[in-house]
């Protein structure tokens, strides 16, 4: 039992190093998750005022609601179920399509273009909320 025990204290702790060596290496990674929760948080996209949290509250990690007052889920597998089948627009979607969707509807405003370092950011910061989340490719939302 105590092999065991040590067995297994010497997995979490090769975990937990390599874990603390992977953010440690991959700082731009990071900033890139810090810049998406701002943008997240903050930016209205030259809207109407609303930004991401303004449904997504808690920074998407609880249910939110339209402004109609209709309950959404949270944001914390979004990046697991993406890409996924939107019968509204009768085609499959990525979580990029996604993200300008709701600042084009929502906010009337202008997303970041495919590819652009805020488009990438905006990405980076729902796709962290998603860590350890079973990936299901058109499954529900959370």
């Amino acid at each position: 039992m105590k092999r065991i025990t040590l067995l297994f204290s010497g997995a979490i702790m090769v975990l937990f190093a390599s874990m603390l060596y992977a953010a440690a290496t991959e700082p731009q990674l990071e900033h890139a998750i810090q810049k998406g929760k701002y943008l997240f948080i903050h930016s209205t996209f030259n809207g109407n005022g609303r930004t991401c949290e303004t449904c997504h509250t808690a920074g998407g990690t609880e249910p939110g609601k339209m402004p109609n007052g209709k309950t959404i889920p949270s944001l914390s597998n979004a990046a697991a179920i993406f890409p996924r089948f939107n019968p509204r627009f009768k085609k499959v979607v990525t979580l990029e399509d996604q993200i300008r969707n709701c600042i084009i509807g929502a906010f009337h405003g202008k997303p970041p273009a495919y590819g652009s370092a805020e488009m990438n950011a905006l990405v980076s910061y729902i796709t962290s909320l998603s860590r350890g989340k079973p990936i299901d490719m058109g499954g529900k939302p959370q």
